[in-house]
């Protein structure tokens, strides 16, 4: 149910002030630590940012899909990172629990997830399977009254300080997609470890990992749904998972275009500021009209989807163009800024970094064009 105009309202305007006011200025420092100030993670929990998409019942805020996208937009105008620190507790790491757990599971867990007491974090793609996902190769052996989990699962975020891990893994000898079945892993339990934070291009502060289960025992009331709806439980993950990120690549757009207007005002070439030239303007116009476009795509879907709509071709084709578009407008933006914005002082080139992964992670643009092949075909054109 959403909330009333309202209320809605001043969550938008709470979160605009947050990252304008608090966020935006440690930037910098967040990209010279390669980290997030607990005291801002502090924060975000009291905002109740943790809980975005979770029922109010457990004690999260319980957005629709198109609150939620609107929120997304306002925390991507700064690093990515920041909205990482929460993001896999309002995305792919709660939601399978969200859509597949029983009442005890998400009675034992969606609470502390919602206050951000615990933080988790989707465990899907291994050293030798990405795109592939249905070829998992960690598995999961029943014993008669537990699972025995073995295998190592790669580039994972959050990984450094997750508490619980919704893990994929292979049951019985079914081939393929029909062979995975989704796990609750608790951090603590025996045979678990995680490898040391990746060196990345961008998105510092965001860390990712190795998790390696070494014959890890897991109850078996721990696994999520039946046998074998593990591929069908991450699909459905990834669908929402992939709103949420379109609609944060929509927000980093539209703070780049501001830094671009902004700049070209003030700088001067030729006897009269840059904004007045028209090869400028028009680097400017195509970014603001592809901004749009992507910001109308995935309001329009995110809508549909909170109809009880099919959305998966149009949730992937959010994905596709909204990822795609923003990598063009971070590079117009360096362009733009010139010299100025190959340096590090204005943060162009940080935000350029930061933008690559957004075609790559949830489903690469490859994945997501696929997806809506497959999709246009099947509904006919």
């Amino acid at each position: 149910m959403a909330l009333d105009p309202e209320t809605f309202d001043a969550l938008i305007d709470t979160v605009r002030r947050f990252v304008t006011e608090r966020l935006r200025p440690l930037e910098g420092a967040v990209e010279e630590a390669d980290a997030i100030p607990a005291d801002v993670v502090q924060e975000m929990r009291e905002l109740g940012l943790f809980g975005l998409s979770i029922a109010e019942e457990y004690g999260g805020l319980g957005l629709t899909m198109l609150e939620e996208a609107k929120v997304a937009i306002e925390l991507g105008r700064t690093t990515p990172a920041f909205r990482s620190t929460f993001g896999t507790n309002v995305g792919i790491g709660s939601q399978g629990l969200v859509m597949a757990g029983n009442d005890a599971q998400k009675a034992a867990w969606l609470p502390k997830i919602a206050s951000g007491e615990i933080i988790t974090s989707f465990a899907l793609t291994e050293p030798d399977v990405g795109s592939d996902s249905g070829a998992v190769k960690t598995r999961a052996v029943f014993d008669g009254q537990s699972y025995r989990l073995s295998g190592t699962k790669r580039y994972i975020t959050n990984a450094d300080k997750a508490d619980l891990f919704t893990v994929m893994a292979r049951t019985g000898d079914d081939p393929g997609a029909r062979g995975v079945s989704a796990f609750l892993v608790p951090r603590d339990l025996a045979g678990v470890s995680i490898g040391e934070p990746e060196k990345k291009m961008g998105q510092k502060g965001a860390k990712v990992a190795d998790v390696n289960f070494d014959d890890v025992v897991v109850p078996a009331e721990n696994r999520l749904g039946a046998e074998g709806e593990g591929f069908k439980i991450a699909m459905r993950v990834l669908d929402r998972g992939r709103l949420h990120i379109s609609a944060v690549c929509v927000g980093v757009a539209e703070r780049l275009i501001a830094d671009c207007v902004a700049y070209a005002t003030e700088r001067k070439q030729f006897g009269k500021p840059i904004a007045e030239h028209q090869l400028i303007q028009a680097m400017i116009a195509d970014s603001k009209t592809e901004s749009l476009v992507a910001r109308a795509l995935v309001l329009e879907t995110a809508a549909a989807k909170d109809a009880g709509k099919d959305v998966v071709m149009e949730s992937a084709a959010a994905k596709y163009y909204a990822s795609e578009m923003v990598g063009r407008v971070a590079d117009r933006a360096v362009q733009i800024f010139g010299g100025a914005g190959y340096i590090a002082d204005y943060g162009i080139e940080r935000l350029y970094r930061d933008v690559r992964l957004f075609r790559i992670y949830e489903g690469t643009s490859q994945i997501q064009q696929i997806i809506i092949a497959r999709e246009t075909i099947k509904r006919g054109g």
